[in-house]
């Protein structure tokens, strides 16, 4: 139980703390959240639950353990941090003194993920420091006795073998644990025994450093040198969280740049949609629209579902003809079956919202069709859509996260390539083609050039000048698939020049904390002898309107005063910038004159002493 080696805890240690970071699920994707309390909440149980704060993604537990140290959880049962919000779980992993990585031996596919995806970024964000780190394999197999032979291979199906388990926790230099139930003695004694061991070791380092500090501070007794203030705080820029879903479901109902129109068997128009989405998640409409052919698909049911629910009028043009000038109508499809182009608007909805909220699409139907047999007969249809071969294809076994992350990563099929592109970017000689759609949900500026009074708005040659075809190309991969990874601070500043004309703020958000986190972990060293210029940044960020960067990097500037100050580009700085750096300085001019007068008082000291 927490609290039961506390008298083994050095008293000094126990005015500090441990902060440990749960990451995982113990449960399996289909269990859903109910039932018992995860692992670490049933270890805390026995010890009193001070606080729980925060949102459920991290949330934040306190407690008194080990006689009554405090202890702060952040727990984070779903993986999808990473890829939303990097520099939050960054942070989270940097300020860990312990790390507890916990998955269901049941959930194979999530075991892979978090191998192949979340621990090289969990690597990534340690920077080589020495944290110790707890995997801990939770549940019994179900397609066989639970066996912890190395060498075993009777549950090798869905199942995590103990050996894959031990070679993950070897690869990461982790301590592996396996707890077949979570009952008193695999918790408390178990988990908890070497969780407390860890905890023991992490506070009586803490306190060894801070005896190491106070020594130090105790070496001269007589004349103190001056004190040396630390600098002011740098502001602190927070991401934007991402509208990528909401902005696909309103392309829906907004109805612009539609190149597809569904229809009754009477010929009644349904609704309008976009090839391209509906391509990005389903095989079913690539066959339809000539973006494969049934040679190139393998799964006979996809065909037949193609076949059995819908018709193309062969008198409309499905893919944008060489030389065209203007983009081409919609292509009419017919809907063969009645009962699932009743339903047609909410599974259109479904798919534009992510297709992650099956539940809700369930329901929908459920009320509008008021028939059990129907509406299975429509939901066995769509997931006939969905199905893709060798993915995900059971909506019902796969956590929205597996599904969102599906749909996302598909539209990148279409970036940069010239499959049911209808607009054509000509930008320094070269071509980028372009899917209209994608553009006018995810830029506002776009929507505008393609549905005003623009020449845009009925061509299919768009220049574009001002920026570079990489720049250009990041930018649109950033549309097309919600993430952005600049090389270089120097491209990401290019990047938020673009992001700037464009006015996708996101986007120019992510561009900034990208250069303040490179320049924040730049060594003093490599500072003083890097070629970028740091005013040259500054000029541009307040140029592009990026506020929040230039205050940042006049302050990274005051900050670093005596390395700035020795560069030729200080001079470029503006009287008021100027005047800035001067008032905020690092470190001040009080300090540096005390410091010089301590000096001498030594050097005198010295002097005094030869003669002596």
């Amino acid at each position: 139980m927490p609290g039961d080696v506390g008298a083994g805890v050095d008293a000094r240690c126990r005015c500090r703390s441990v902060s440990i970071v749960a990451l995982g699920t113990e449960r399996e994707a289909a269990a859903g959240s109910a039932g018992q309390p995860g692992l670490v909440r049933s270890y805390l149980r026995g010890s009193g639950l001070v606080a729980e704060l925060g949102s459920p993604a991290p949330s934040r537990l306190r407690a008194r353990i080990l006689g009554g140290v405090p202890l702060e959880v952040h727990e984070c049962p779903r993986w999808d941090i990473f890829d939303s919000d990097w520099y939050t779980s960054r942070s989270l992993i940097g300020g860990a003194d312990i790390i507890v990585i916990k998955y269901s031996v049941n959930d194979k596919t999530l075991f892979q993920e978090i191998k192949d995806s979340y621990v090289p970024m969990i690597k990534k964000a340690l920077n080589h420091c020495s944290i110790p780190v707890i995997i801990s394999a939770i549940g019994a197999r179900k397609n066989s006795v639970p066996c912890t032979c190395p060498l075993c291979t009777s549950d090798r199906g869905s199942c995590v073998t103990t050996s894959e388990g031990l070679q993950l926790a070897k690869e990461f230099g982790a301590t592996y644990l396996e707890l077949h139930t979570l009952n008193d003695f695999y918790i408390q004694k178990y988990f908890g025994g070497v969780l407390e061991y860890f905890m023991i070791q992490s506070l009586n380092q803490k306190s060894s450093e801070k005896m190491k500090k106070r020594k130090k501070t105790q070496k001269c007794h007589r004349v103190q040198p001056p004190q040396l203030e630390q600098p002011e705080k740098l502001p602190i820029l927070k991401g934007e969280a991402s509208h990528y879903d909401s902005d696909m479901h309103n392309l829906l109902f907004c109805c612009q740049c539609a190149d597809v129109a569904f229809y009754s068997e009477d010929f009644s128009k349904v609704m309008e949609a976009h090839k391209v989405i509906l391509c990005s998640v389903s095989q079913v409409f690539m066959l339809l629209f000539n973006v494969k052919s049934p040679a190139d698909i393998h799964d006979s049911s996809i065909v037949r579902t193609a076949q059995s629910l819908f018709a193309v009028d062969t008198g409309a043009r499905l893919l944008v003809p060489c030389g065209a000038t203007e983009p081409s109508p919609p292509a009419r499809v017919i809907v063969k079956d009645s009962v699932f182009c009743s339903c047609l608007l909410d599974i259109l909805h479904f798919i534009y919202s992510g297709a992650c909220q099956w539940e809700r699409l369930e329901e929908d139907i459920k009320k509008k069709l008021k028939d059990s047999e129907k509406t299975e007969h429509v939901l066995e249809k769509v997931k006939c859509i969905l199905k893709t071969p060798g993915k995900l294809n059971n909506l019902r076994d796969g956590s929205s996260h597996q599904i969102k992350q599906l749909y996302n990563t598909s539209l990148r099929l279409f970036f940069n390539t010239p499959v049911l592109a209808d607009v054509i970017f000509t930008i320094q000689g070269a071509t980028v083609p372009a899917h209209r759609a994608v553009l006018v949900a995810r830029c506002e500026v776009m929507a505008a050039m393609f549905n005003g009074n623009y020449l845009e708005a009925n061509s299919i040659l768009v220049p574009v000048y001002g920026v570079s075809k990489d720049t250009f190309l990041s930018f649109l991969e950033y549309l097309y698939t919600d993430s952005c990874c600049p090389a270089s601070i120097l491209q990401a500043m290019s990047l938020l020049i673009c992001a700037e004309m464009y006015q996708v703020m996101r986007l120019q958000h992510i561009c900034e904390l990208y250069i303040i986190t490179q320049l924040q972990s730049m060594p003093s060293r490599e500072l003083a002898t890097t070629s970028l210029s740091i005013v040259s940044l500054l000029k541009k960020a307040k140029f592009h309107n990026s506020n929040c960067l230039s205050t940042w990097l006049l302050h990274f500037i005051a900050t670093n005063y005596l390395i700035f100050s020795q560069k030729p580009e200080f001079q470029d700085l503006s009287v008021e910038e100027r005047n800035f750096v001067e008032m905020h300085r690092w470190p001040s001019n009080m300090y540096l004159k005390q410091l010089a007068e301590y000096r001498n008082y030594i050097h005198s000291q010295k002097c005094h002493c030869a003669v002596m």
